[in-house]
């Protein structure tokens, strides 16, 4: 008997500064097309408002976790990210998020896909979308998750428990092209991936301060049609294929600090909307590149004298992590040895979602 998924069990959380729907896999389709078909309509897609659905109207809040034990023996729990399009009809698979990944620990632990300790709960992560792992520790106070605490994040109203997620090094290589900068459409730019593939280039080479808001950058159709050019040049050059569907790379503008305890500022295309704050792996990815010698970042940002906190100024506020990097020595390529984040994630709500009916419009994975 074919199963009709008329009603979901789904939890909606905020991880980080994403909001988005969890889910065990189980609870959904195993084919990946009936699967997002079915996400689609529980997100309300596509429409800009997705009034129909879960979505926010917004890339942010329009975020998808699937969730499983793992088979892999690093790996307690694995974890598939879905990008669900807000005014189109596409789920795409090509990224990870590490925003909602600061909720994936919780939620595990809320399944039972890992046993809770009184205290604190490891939570060993395998990031499907790209192969890398991640260690999250939840609080878990009396075997419970915890999401009431003292914990801030800027971008995100408030305070809660914090969630300390740390990347292991190791994955593919920190810089795709193989060269610390590269000329792509013009402009000099620096290809990284420390989980997240992004490019990162100087605002002032696009004509721009790199200081504006999210808005009027979104309404500049010259920047958007020179970062357009530029991302599916890059996209190729780092060996991503045809980027023109998908949401990588990531593309990241730079300028010097506004303030005395930041170490860069950023603006973050998501590819066309500019995000509001910074996802945590393009974080990641920006305090990595800018500590290499030779990137676009240098001259601009302004590094710690001593160890490995960096501070990333974005739209709304900061985003504090630790990276360190190994430069390389003769022949060996430059290598993240070190990337740790403290995020909060919080369960808005635990219960069934009810999609709205079937369409006949198929996604574009």
């Amino acid at each position: 008997m074919t199963r009709r998924y008329d009603e979901v069990r789904c939890m909606l959380m905020r991880g980080g500064t994403s909001k988005g729907a969890y889910f065990l896999a189980e609870d959904l389709p195993a084919d990946p097309a009936q699967r997002d078909v079915l996400l689609l309509r529980v997100m309300g897609s596509p429409d800009p408002r997705q009034i129909d659905g879960l979505g926010g109207g917004h890339p942010l809040t329009s975020k998808v976790a699937v969730v499983s034990p793992s088979a892999d023996p690093r790996a307690d729990v694995d974890y598939l990210f879905l990008q669900v399009g807000v005014d189109a009809a596409e789920v795409s698979d090509r990224q990870n998020c590490g925003n909602i990944l600061a909720g994936i620990g919780p939620f595990a632990v809320e399944r039972g896909l890992v046993p809770a300790l009184d205290g604190e709960t490891p939570v060993r992560i395998r990031m499907v979308n790209s192969g890398d792992l991640a260690m999250a520790l939840v609080p878990t106070p009396g075997g419970r998750v915890a999401y009431d605490g003292d914990a801030e994040i800027s971008g995100v109203p408030g305070a809660a428990a914090p969630v300390v997620v740390e990347f292991p090094p190791g994955g593919g290589p920190l810089l795709p092209t193989g060269q610390v900068r590269d000329v792509v459409a013009g402009v000099q730019v620096t290809c990284v991936d420390n989980g997240m593939p992004t490019v990162l280039m100087a605002a002032a080479d696009l004509g721009v301060s790199g200081y504006e808001s999210p808005a009027e950058l979104e309404a500049d159709q010259e920047l958007a049609a020179r970062l357009r050019g530029i991302r599916l040049a890059a996209g190729r050059l780092m060996g991503l294929g045809d980027v023109e569907h998908t949401t990588v790379p990531k593309m990241t503008l730079l300028a010097a600090p506004r303030s005395e305890t930041g170490a860069v500022t950023t603006r973050t295309f998501i590819p066309v909307r500019c995000h509001t704050s910074i996802g945590v792996l393009g974080a990641a990815g920006v305090a990595a590149g800018i500590r290499l010698r030779g990137s676009v970042g240098e001259g601009l940002a302004r590094l710690p004298g001593h160890g490995d906190r960096v501070r990333i100024e974005h739209p709304t506020g900061f985003f504090d992590l630790e990276a360190a990097v190994e430069q390389g020595a003769g022949d060996a390529p430059p290598a993240a040895r070190r990337t740790a984040v403290i995020r909060t994630a919080r369960k808005i709500f635990d219960g069934t979602v009810f999609p709205r009916p079937a369409a006949t419009t198929a996604p574009h994975a």
